[in-house]
């Protein structure tokens, strides 16, 4: 069975392990690095302060008794848009519906925070999340995301949200 825990700051070593866990199975995903999450960034204060911006909301699952995956919902740039960030599910619970359980709930946030449409960024090449983003509602806005350092650009998608 999965189950979802809002974090708040004082859950900020569940966060670590799985951030750092995400960073390095993935790092294509992210617009951070492992290792600028290592060392000297490995900082109590520093994880704190991740849970802690404003207005944000942070899940992460847990099946079998063990954290598997984690997503944030954040305030977009402007009203009524709220952001997905950090979205991640472990290799071993991929396909057993944790990623549904987690943008679901964060669709339910961004709904109760008055947000109409929820938005994220995709790395290009990342079809396994590509697919999944539009099997459940999202799709290419065609706006230019981030740029990569490889001159690529993330991929922009979002959502129109509806109460259930």
């Amino acid at each position: 069975m999965i189950e979802l825990r809002v974090l708040a700051s004082g859950d900020w070593a569940v966060w670590r392990e799985l951030r750092l866990a995400a960073l390095a199975d993935a790092p294509y995903a992210f617009g951070s690095r492992l290792a600028d999450w290592q060392g000297d960034g490995d900082r109590e204060e520093r994880w704190r302060a991740r849970l802690e911006i404003p207005g944000s909301y942070h899940l992460v699952a847990v099946l079998d008794g063990q954290p598997v995956g984690m997503v944030s919902g954040v305030p977009g740039p402007h009203d009524g848009i709220a952001e997905i960030i950090s979205m991640w599910v472990g290799p071993a619970a991929r396909g057993h519906g944790v990623a549904e359980r987690l943008v679901g709930a964060v669709e339910e946030w961004a709904l109760r925070a008055g947000a109409g449409v929820l938005r994220l960024d995709v790395a290009p090449g990342n079809e396994r999340a590509i697919a999944f983003y539009e099997r459940i509602g999202l799709a290419d806005t065609k706006e230019d995301g981030d740029l990569l350092p490889g001159g690529e650009r993330r991929i922009v998608m979002e959502k129109v949200l509806r109460a259930r």
